[in-house]
């Protein structure tokens, strides 16, 4: 079975920034040793370090987000595609072949940099429905209902405009927004309104009372135009606190044990941008925030995981769970149409008319301000794709803008609704490719391998061809480019040849190392006294949403129970459910 690219290559790491380099220890071991500084991470260390007698060292694979020439790239909001197709900031990750998607490997990029994939995403800030954290509660994650999250989401974030305290945080490290981009608002207006016409409600915040329904996304970007990923946001601010150590360009190797207790585990043996080893121990615990895909390699390569996996390897088992087991993601396609109005990205995003996109950057660079400052995901929405469902399971985002594939632009006027259903029930694996580090995991999420999964996103095209063709968007509606216009989009067969032939990931792998099952509900990994996994990989569910804001939320939340406080005040909130949603769609 063939891997592709980076799954078939050596997993290479950078070199380190001498900027981080000069923050090494030379006193005693660190208390706690955070491997990877990525969404979470960056997290756990601010919160870690709070406490002045607590010393962290957080190691990260890949290189530092500033200082280089290429930093632009990550900084600039605009320019999220940039990173996706090459591994100086990104891993790079393919999928094995999909029978469901005819065949096709699917890529998985994921941050291999400082704030990890909040330095790579599209900066998306959702925070799902609150019934998804009911779920997990059900699904063993025991503290982790919507009352008892609410309080996280609201302690990390700084809400940049008018809302509602009930649902918003206004004092956090993360910075969210609304954005209101002058040159293509029209068009984005004119998306909500089509939502609208097609019988969906209108909701002016899709993180607080009503996700269900059309309107404004928010975005983590700052007020002076950055990313507001969470190296900028939680790591960068406190950088210098004496008792934090951050190292770039260390890449985990396996996982430390005392010679007589074979389930304590007492540090990691990394390795150095060089190629040196090195073993560092803690005084407390090692905790893994590698994500979906790096942390349950490590347990894996560690002795941790199924025990018929691990023999295949020839690697000795020392606790036995179901690591890598539960593999969820998102599937995400394009509905797109050219454009009769000249309100969307094309000239600011091709070399059509390069003194627009020149003076963009320009205006970026010096006031943080203009078209580069946006992540043009400026609206969309949630909805049921059918009567029964409780809550949505369909998300839109639209922009103003055409892609080929999922880096370049088309050279017109366009624009593209995301289609992405937000609870497979197909569930995939993740498994060891070797015993060897540097050799990246079997990453085979089975998407479509259900006919429920099939029928979902079937439906999920239809509603989505059905909105814009409203008369909300009849002004800038030209020739539909994808689908077809020469396809049935009534015949089950076509559809559903061409959803196998275009889908792709929307780069949400969750759930390998799920609470309730691989690790307790403070991410103690069941079984190994001194190890914890805190990242997306504990939820028990993938949530309807991005998962972002949920990875940032659930290490606000281990952190404190790490620390041994008391959680927060538990906080009761009204949401929407569709008073007849078990007889109707809309």
């Amino acid at each position: 079975m063939g891997l592709g690219r980076t799954s078939t290559a050596l997993l290479r790491h950078p070199r380190a920034h001498p900027w981080l380099a000069r923050r090494a220890h030379t006193s005693a071991s660190p208390d706690y040793i955070i491997v990877g500084a990525g969404s979470a991470g960056c997290v756990l260390a601010n919160r870690l370090t709070e406490d002045p007698n607590v010393k962290v060292l957080l190691l990260e694979a890949g290189r530092a987000d500033r200082g280089r020439w290429d930093s632009w790239m990550v900084q600039m909001p605009a320019a999220l595609t940039y990173n996706l197709a090459d591994t100086r900031y990104n891993w790079d990750f393919v999928t094995t072949p999909q029978p469901g998607l005819d065949g096709r490997q699917i890529s998985q990029p994921r941050g291999k940099v400082l704030g990890g994939s909040s330095s790579l995403n599209a900066m998306a800030y959702i925070r799902g429905h609150p019934l998804d954290y009911d779920r997990w509660e059900a699904e063993g994650a025991t503290g982790w209902s919507h009352r008892e999250c609410l309080p996280y989401f609201k302690k990390a974030q700084t809400f940049h405009g008018e809302g509602d305290s009930t649902y918003q945080g206004f004092d956090g490290p993360l910075d969210v927004k609304a954005g209101n981009t002058k040159e293509t608002l029209p068009l984005n207006q004119a998306l909500v309104k089509a939502g609208t016409e097609a019988g969906y409600q209108p909701t002016d915040d899709l993180n607080g009372y009503q996700q269900e329904g059309f309107g404004p996304m928010h975005m983590t970007i700052s007020p002076d135009g950055r990313r507001a990923s969470t190296a900028n946001t939680y790591l960068r601010p406190v950088i210098d606190r004496p008792n934090l150590t951050v190292q770039t360009g260390c890449l985990g190797t396996q996982l430390l044990f005392a010679p007589d207790e074979p389930t304590v585990c007492i540090g990691i043996e990394y390795e150095d941008a060089t190629g040196q080893r090195h073993s560092v121990h803690a005084a407390k615990e090692v905790i893994l925030s590698l994500g979906a895909i790096g942390s349950p390699h490590l347990l894996m390569l560690s002795g941790i995981g199924p025990a018929h996996e691990l023999s295949k390897h020839g690697i000795g088992l020392r606790v036995d769970l179901p690591v890598g087991d539960n593999l969820q993601d998102h599937l995400d396609l394009y509905i797109q149409y050219e454009c009769e109005q000249p309100t969307t990205l094309f000239p600011y995003a091709t070399w059509y008319r390069p003194h627009k996109r020149i003076m963009a950057g320009i205006e970026w660079l010096t006031t943080g301000t203009g078209v580069c400052a946006s992540n043009h995901f400026e609206a969309g929405g949630f909805i049921r794709t059918r009567a029964g469902i409780q809550h949505p399971d369909l998300q839109f985002h639209f922009i103003p803008g055409c892609v080929v594939g999922q880096l370049d632009f088309l050279p017109r006027d366009g624009f593209q609704l995301h289609c992405s259903t937000m609870r497979a029930t197909s569930r995939g694996t993740l498994t060891l490719q070797s015993p060897d580090p540097h050799q990246a995991p079997v990453i085979d999420p089975n998407y479509l391998s259900t006919q429920d999964d099939i029928e979902d996103l079937r439906n999920g095209v239809r509603l989505a061809v059905e909105i814009l063709e409203q008369d909300a968007l009849a002004e800038f509606r030209g020739k539909r480019l994808s689908p077809d216009p020469a396809l049935d989009l009534s015949d089950d067969e076509v559809l559903d040849a061409w959803v196998r032939e275009t889908t792709h990931s929307a780069y949400h792998p969750c759930s390998t190392c799920a609470m309730g099952s691989v690790v307790d509900s403070a991410g103690a990994v069941k079984g190994v006294s001194n190890l914890r996994v805190v990242d997306a990989s504990i939820m028990p569910s993938v949530v309807s949403g991005n998962l972002n804001a949920p990875t940032i939320m659930l290490a606000e939340k281990c952190a404190d129970a790490i620390r041994g406080l008391p959680p927060l005040e538990a906080q009761e909130s009204p949401y929407w459910v569709h008073p007849d949603w078990e007889t109707q769609q809309r």
